[in-house]
């Protein structure tokens, strides 16, 4: 498979089979997961990096685990619509995670994810700062997969 647009990654997918969402970070990589017929996105772990064969290993046995066939990963645009560190950063990703399973994978413009969840988990659910670092990666993988369903829903 290969890089695709949003749009053209359910003619790429096996009917019935779930989508993996990533915010891909620093030093973590939130994941998500849909349900099979694509409409809900769930929260689902969060892989601390160490190496890439191992944070792919731990990703691949995830996305095995639930029968996931394709991949929609954040990509942090600025604010001015320009790509910089961070978006070449999961572009590489995305290509190295290619190298090691064919699969269809997709962006999806991640302005803000991050901020959004954070500002649900504190004012809507008054969730303490350590619970807050404990689960924002994986809901910020769900937001975003969240938001690519739905543009998927809607095309």
């Amino acid at each position: 498979m290969a890089i695709l647009d949003l749009l053209d990654l359910p003619a790429a997918l096996p009917a019935y089979t779930p989508l993996v969402g990533l915010d891909p970070g620093e030093k973590t990589i939130g994941v998500a997961v849909s349900d099979v017929t694509r409409t809900v996105a769930s929260p689902l772990d969060t892989i601390r990096r160490e190496k890439f064969t191992q944070d792919a290993a731990a990703l691949f046995k995830l996305m095995d685990s639930r029968g996931a066939t394709g991949i929609v990963i954040g990509l942090p645009v600025n604010m001015d619509g320009t790509e910089g560190i961070r978006c070449q950063s999961n572009r590489a990703l995305a290509r190295n995670l290619l190298r090691l399973k064919d699969m269809p994978i997709a962006f999806w413009d991640e302005r803000l994810s991050t901020a959004a969840v954070t500002r649900v988990l504190i004012e809507e659910h008054d969730v303490n700062r350590k619970r807050r670092a404990q689960v924002v990666d994986k809901m910020a993988a769900a937001w975003i997969l969240q938001g690519a369903l739905e543009r998927l829903r809607n095309a």
